[in-house]
C-alpha cells in the first residue's frame, strides 16, 4: 500500500497538466460525493423554483433591482464582452469569494456557502415561460460546465479542511504542513476549474446571442 508522502512524491514527477487528474483519482469518492450534492442541491432549487414561482419571481425581481438584468440585457449582444464578464463573475465572486477564500480561514466553510448559492441558483433559472424553457436548452450546458469547475474547487476546499484538521491521515507531522499540502492540492485543481470556466463562460455568451435570442424572439 503506498504511503501518503510517497504518494505526494510520485505526483510531483507527473507532468503539471495531469496532477490534477491524480489528485481527482485518488479523492474519487469525494469527488462523486461533491458531484451529487452539487447538482443535487441545484436541481432541488430548480424544483422549488417551478413548484413555487413566487420563489423565481423574487429572485428575477431581486435581479432587476440590483440592475444584473439591464446589463446582461446589454452585454448579451457584444459576445466578447460578455464572456470577459461572466468569467470575471464566476471566477472571482464564485469561485474565490464563495468557495476558496472562506475555505482558507474556516475549515470547510466554503461548501456550505455554495450549497447554498446552489439552491438559490436553481430557484434563478428555474423557467417561468415558454421563452424561457427555450433558454434552458442551451443553458443547461453552460450550467453542467460551470457547476463542474466549482465542484473541483469544492474538492479543493474539501481536501484543504481534511488536512488541516487531520494532518496526520495524510502523512503530514502537524497542522501546518497538512495546511500546504492541502493548499497545494487546491491550487492544482483550480487549473482544470479555471479551464472550464472559460469554456462555459464562452458557451454561455455566444449561445445566448446566437442561439438563446433567435429562438424565444420566434416565440414572441
Amino acid at each position: 500500500m503506498t504511503s501518503p508522502l510517497a504518494s505526494v512524491a510520485s505526483a510531483a514527477r507527473d507532468p503539471l497538466w495531469r496532477r490534477p487528474f491524480r489528485v481527482i483519482r485518488e479523492n474519487r469518492r469525494a469527488y462523486l460525493i461533491l458531484n451529487a450534492a452539487a447538482y443535487g442541491l441545484a436541481l432541488v432549487g430548480f424544483v422549488l423554483g417551478v413548484a413555487f414561482p413566487d420563489l423565481n419571481a423574487a429572485r428575477a425581481a431581486s435581479l432587476e433591482q440590483d440592475g444584473t438584468g439591464e446589463l446582461v440585457r446589454w452585454l448579451v449582444s457584444v459576445p466578447p464582452l460578455f464572456a470577459l464578464t461572466i468569467l470575471g463573475v464566476n471566477v472571482f465572486r464564485l469561485g474565490l469569494l464563495t468557495i476558496v477564500l472562506p475555505s482558507l480561514v474556516v475549515p470547510f466553510a466554503g461548501l456550505a456557502l455554495f450549497g447554498y448559492w446552489a439552491v438559490e441558483t436553481g430557484i434563478t433559472i428555474a423557467p417561468a415561460s415558454p421563452q424561457g424553457w427555450v433558454a434552458l436548452i442551451p443553458h443547461a450546458l453552460t450550467f453542467v460546465i460551470e457547476l463542474q469547475a466549482y465542484v473541483l474547487l469544492l474538492l479543493g476546499a474539501y481536501l484543504l479542511g481534511r488536512n488541516w484538521l487531520w494532518p496526520r491521515s495524510v502523512g503530514a507531522a502537524n497542522r501546518r504542513q497538512g495546511y500546504v499540502q492541502g493548499l497545494r492540492r487546491l491550487g492544482l485543481l483550480a487549473l482544470p476549474a479555471l479551464a472550464l470556466l472559460v469554456v462555459g463562460a464562452l458557451w454561455e455568451a455566444y449561445s445566448l446571442r446566437y442561439l438563446v435570442h433567435p429562438l424565444t424572439q420566434l416565440l414572441l
